[in-house]
């Protein structure tokens, strides 16, 4: 059950536990401190446990006491006479949550064993059990007539003064404390926030999970089709036909060195086929971005010619543009959800795809921005796709890093494809694709953030044929390989509608040119090393594969300059 309880009802608790909290037991107050191979953990925060005869409340932070610790925090308050435990997660200032187990106490099962061993003076007996193929030993002792335990494992046990996980990680008492008037049911009943939610054990663990990082919903069920009834509202812009969503979104100050996730859901709603998608932000550092290319046409973007009769709009920086920055490349499967009444013998088809990818290397450029993200499907069908998008930021504890230098170079992707923009074949001449740029300063370390993927779905056009990526700065060839996933078949179960062939393949099970239907395209790192200000040129061959009849091949990469 699951219920939102007001203040009245966090004045139901306190009066419950109120002829309690008058009467103050002895008690013990217990520190430990966490250790990994054998070395104390450095600045940690202690876990401490107040244990009286008949109560324990279990503490994950020693700043909760003086109420200054971080959010989200979490107390438990264990009653050993009727074998319960009640866990208060403090999520913010505002929003607490509660949960009861009755069960999980008389539930843990241990093995006693003959071993003893003394902690700050007292001996102590070993007990053993495995939980998840983790191995637990726990040391207990019964002379200080209270029980109570680091964690809610062993709290029936004694008094657990150490718990050991795979001989390598420990939580050790430190300190034992005699504490004259403690009463552990007000320590925790004392703290609730206005609002507090009732709820099951798993959908409070998830609530606390959660609130351990930041969640910025950009997308939820929206519709990424081909129609012209796909219209903007106050929230969402549509563009080419509904193929691209746009939302404007505002970041937080991010902590350097912090870890970014970017989620992505997808469901067909009508289009069965396999489509190229890109998740992308809209720079606007210059005088023209892209989105003014959205708002008043392809051919206001600015023009690379490499000599081959063609014009591709927007795809490399110049003076006045930066092309947009990709941060995940993925490709649709056939039809998942909308086409699972197709049934194979063995085949249970997915109902969504996930997919999910580190983008921390460009927090940079998100970091305390208001920016567009966008969302591409290039599709000609009026259902097409249905997709979620979050972007979450997790807080890391380590040493963090300077901030980087991040440099959108190109990106030949064709988002405005429904709206006109050229597909990327400039790989079929030898120049392929090359963008001149002057850096505003010295940078170490340099790295190209570099995503490709072949085109031309027939049997011979690159999708389906290995093809050399050589990357070339200032004229020297810094990297060259032969982008290819040979692992397409682990994700037929994405794609209901993929067509099988008289040789027992389906087609989702080809491999193919950095990419499967229903995957995300990983971006590789290329070394550059240290680059002087000033003007450098980067040029991308590829030896594109020539036409046949309608038929013809296409690239699209894209690349950014990250650096120090």
């Amino acid at each position: 059950m699951k219920k939102l309880l007001t203040t009245l009802f966090v004045l139901h608790f306190c009066l419950l536990y109120a002829q309690i909290a008058v009467i103050p037991s002895n008690g013990y107050k217990i520190t430990y401190l966490k250790s990994s191979n054998g070395k104390t953990i450095e600045n940690q925060d202690p876990v401490l446990v107040f244990a009286t005869e008949d109560q324990t409340v279990l503490v994950s932070s020693e700043k909760i006491i003086s109420r200054k610790a971080a959010y989200p925090y979490e107390q438990t308050f264990i009653d050993l006479n009727d074998l319960n435990y009640t866990q208060f997660a403090h999520l913010s200032t505002t929003k607490s949550a509660v949960t009861i187990d009755t069960t999980s106490l008389e539930s843990q099962k241990f093995e006693i064993t003959g071993d003893t061993k003394t902690i700050l003076g007292y001996k102590c007996r070993k007990a053993k059990t495995i939980i998840n193929s983790n191995t637990i030993e726990l040391w207990f002792t019964d002379a200080l007539k209270v029980k109570g335990a680091p964690t809610v494992l062993g709290q029936n046990l004694g008094l657990v003064l150490e718990m050991v996980r795979n001989n390598n990680f420990a939580i050790t008492a430190k300190k034992i404390e005699r504490q004259k008037k403690i009463s552990p049911r007000w320590m925790t009943t004392n703290q609730f926030s206005n609002t507090t939610i009732e709820t099951d054990l798993l959908t409070y663990r998830d609530l606390l999970w959660k609130s351990r990082f930041t969640t910025i919903n950009v997308f939820n069920n929206e519709i990424i089709n081909f129609s012209d009834h796909s219209k903007s509202n106050d929230s969402i812009l549509r563009f080419a036909n509904g193929s691209i969503i746009l939302k404007k979104i505002r970041f937080p100050k991010i902590k350097p060195g912090s870890q970014l996730f970017l989620e992505l859901q997808e469901q067909s709603n009508g289009d069965a086929y396999d489509r190229t998608g890109s998740v992308f932000v809209i720079p606007e550092d210059q005088s023209l971005s892209f989105f003014d290319g959205l708002k008043n046409g392809v051919k206001t973007l600015p023009i690379y010619d490499n000599g081959n009769g063609k014009h591709y709009q927007g795809v490399v920086r110049t003076s006045n543009y930066t092309p947009l920055l990709e941060l995940m490349r993925f490709f649709t499967p056939f039809g998942i959800k909308q086409y699972n009444h197709i049934a194979l013998k063995d085949k249970k088809w997915h109902e969504i795809v996930p997919y999910r990818q580190d983008i921390s290397d460009l927090q940079t450029a998100l970091n305390n921005q208001t920016v567009w993200v966008g969302t591409f499907i290039g599709n000609y069908d009026k259902g097409g796709h249905k997709i979620s998008l979050d972007i979450t930021i997790h807080n890391e504890e380590k040493h963090s890093p300077a901030a980087r230098f991040i440099f959108p170079l190109f990106n030949t992707t064709n988002i405005m494809e429904m709206a006109g923009q050229e597909y990327a074949t400039m790989f079929d001449n030898e120049k392929g694709l090359e963008v001149t740029f002057d850096l505003p300063h010295d940078i170490k370390n340099a790295q190209l953030r570099y995503i490709t993927t072949g085109h031309g779905g027939w049997e011979n056009g690159d999708e389906f044929v290995p093809k050399k990526n050589s990357i070339f700065l200032d004229q020297q060839e810094v990297f060259a390989f032969t982008p290819w996933r040979q692992d397409c078949g682990s994700y037929r179960l994405f794609n209901p509608a993929s067509g099988n062939f008289n040789n027992g393949l389906s087609s989702s099970d080809y491999s193919r040119s950095n990419w499967c239907p229903g995957t995300v395209t990983n971006p590789i790192t290329i070394a550059l090393g240290d680059l002087k200000a000033g003007k450098h040129t980067l040029q991308i061959r590829i030896p594109q594969g020539p036409r046949e009849g309608n038929s013809f091949s296409s690239w699209n990469v894209s690349g950014v300059l990250i650096g120090n």
